[in-house]
């Protein structure tokens, strides 16, 4: 493939995908009612955190090394975080602060105070929505709720569009994404209509590998069994996004369920296989009805935060450059066990198999090998002491570009 035929990633693409991390914040009226998906039946009444934190959610966020924040301003039940004028579902119908409180607001503000990204989950499908089985109708009624959204609350890193229930419905994709490209043309939009973040393709965080930056098809939804082809104005760069809930199977916060929080490995584990596939990570955690994060789900995102910067935050050493060959020389021999590599993606995805190798005397011993290195590829191998790596590009469409290539020691 021609250099100028490569596929790029455009700034925001670019920027997206170094924040690598951010955290799902589902919460809603489901919360009150120890369920994942309401019918929109439950009274506004029910709504009414008693210490309702933003600030809390967003410290634990930025503790937990993540670079932005979703919200799910409005799930499947049609109950709205913000006081809509588009119906009386919404917080302004709740007794929370006597029907005067924003929890999207709130979230947007502690996201500008922390110095993080802020973006905003809206379901298309809405179960509340008297209006939804008139598509003209219901598309005036979601453009004005976008609409309120875009323009009400500063800038927005990404929009989050669920597929979930949405199965064989045609949205007015052309009117929603005119609106986001008017008010918010930096943001970076999921999955549906004109995606510049795919799915990853399941609710388990992890990325396959290879995970390559270009498709032309995606599962839009766990009820979605093959591939949906996309609009034609769907860019060929459209990197993937892994969202999974730090709870197994839960996504909006259940009583006594606090057995269902996952690992300290097992949020490595997913790390590796989704950062560490090149993709991006977006951990849900859930307040509970106090609208708190619980302090289970707090110290574990601490934990998390601070093993994954024991691990990689200290290289023994570093280097970049082009071509075929990369060398890294250490001041002296040293143990390793991990290397990242990373391509200068700008100039995009150009390497399609590639090895590491280790010197060992006379020799050369090969340590680790794969295809896709993307934004960032994680190579874990048996530790090897050594004071000369090499990395050896086999198969490349144009002129590598390797924007770092970093050697750790994790298991001292």
């Amino acid at each position: 493939m021609k250099e100028e035929c490569l596929p790029k990633p455009n700034r925001g693409q670019l920027a997206w995908q170094d924040m690598e991390m951010g955290m799902f914040l589902h919460f809603g009226i489901n919360t009150f009612h120890d369920q994942e998906w309401g019918e929109g039946t439950d009274s506004p009444s029910t709504f009414d955190p008693t210490d309702l934190d933003a600030r809390q959610w967003v410290h634990m966020a930025k503790a937990g090394g993540f670079k932005y924040v979703v919200l799910t301003a409005k799930h499947h039940d049609g109950f709205c975080l913000w006081p809509t004028k588009t119906t009386d579902y919404s917080v302004k119908y709740s007794p929370w602060k006597d029907g005067k409180g924003d929890v999207v607001r709130e979230c947007a503000d502690a996201c500008r105070e922390e110095g993080i990204g802020f973006g905003i989950y809206l379901s298309p499908w809405d179960r509340h929505e008297p209006c939804y089985d008139n598509k003209d109708l219901y598309d005036d009624f979601y453009c004005d709720q976008l609409t309120e959204l875009l323009t009400g609350y500063g800038p927005l890193v990404e929009i989050w569009f669920d597929g979930a229930g949405s199965e064989g419905r045609e949205y007015d994709w052309a009117r929603i994404m005119n609106l986001i490209n008017k008010y918010q043309p930096n943001a970076m939009i999921f999955n549906m209509g004109a995606p510049t973040i795919r799915w990853v393709g399941n609710e388990d965080g992890l990325a396959p590998y290879p995970c390559w930056n270009t498709a032309k098809a995606a599962r839009q939804s766990i009820f979605t069994d093959e591939n949906t082809k996309w609009l034609p104005n769907t860019p060929r760069w459209v990197p993937a996004e892994c969202d999974v809930p730090i709870r197994r199977g839960q996504w909006f916060w259940h009583p006594n369920a606090e057995h269902n929080l996952r690992s300290l490995d097992e949020l490595m584990d997913i790390y590796y296989r989704s950062v560490g596939h090149g993709a991006g990570l977006l951990l849900n955690v859930s307040p509970d009805a106090r609208g708190l994060i619980p302090d289970a789900d707090a110290k574990r995102l601490i934990e998390f935060g601070i093993e994954i910067r024991r691990r990689f935050n200290d290289p023994i050493a570093s280097t970049a450059g082009c071509g075929y060959k990369i060398d890294l020389h250490l001041k002296s021999s040293a143990y390793m066990d991990h290397a990242i590599i990373m391509e200068d993606i700008a100039y995009g995805e150009r390497i399609l198999k590639y090895k590491l190798e280790a010197k060992q005397g006379d020799d050369w011993i090969l340590i680790s090998e794969g295809s896709a290195i993307g934004h960032k590829k994680i190579d874990k191998f048996k530790k090897v002491e050594t004071d000369h790596i090499r990395l050896i590009i086999l198969e490349a469409d144009a002129d590598p570009i390797i924007r770092e290539l970093s050697l750790y020691l994790v298991d001292k």
